[in-house]
């Protein structure tokens, strides 16, 4: 198992993970790592239809992930791990599975949280669980899509960096 791509996206399943992402790594295996979809049957029904046959799907609670990732059925496989937060991200992390890179894609604005770019809104929690991240020794950045530019995602939150 190769994870080729590790990426927040708080719609996690979509059709810009599927169009643009899929191809671009050459997933050929998606890792769902959240709990509230891998306990919620109308989710992930929902996500098993969204995604071709072609590609083997995955939900997974946090703290299966690792277990899931080091299993027999995905040797081989080039896999795309998706989070829905940043703390799905850091908790999957300190649970010992092995990413490098963390693509930050969608991370959707609530109350609370300031816009960074279109696609990115944190609050002070999100830059904390990051930065734990980062010194697990991962490179975060943030891309939307392929044919962007890659940004380091400390060039977003420093002042004068929007």
């Amino acid at each position: 198992m190769s994870v080729v791509l590790a990426r927040i996206d708080s719609r996690l399943v979509h059709g810009q993970v599927l169009e643009a992402w899929v191809p671009y790594v050459d997933a050929d295996c998606i890792v769902v790592a959240n709990d509230t979809v891998a306990a919620t049957a109308f989710q992930r029904m929902v996500m098993q239809a969204a995604v071709p046959s072609s590609i083997k799907l995955i939900i997974s609670t946090l703290e299966e992930t690792a277990a899931v990732l080091n299993s027999a059925g995905l040797m081989g496989k080039r896999v795309l791990l998706l989070f829905a937060s940043s703390e799905d991200a850091l908790k999957v992390k300190q649970a010992g599975v092995p990413y490098s890179k963390l693509n930050l894609g969608n991370m959707h604005s609530s109350v609370g949280k300031d816009r960074y770019t279109c696609t990115i809104a944190l609050d002070q929690k999100d830059i904390d669980q990051l930065q734990q991240v980062e010194a697990h020794g991962v490179t975060i950045v943030s891309q939307c899509v392929p044919a962007d530019r890659e940004q380091n995602w400390q060039k977003l939150i420093r002042p004068g960096g929007r």
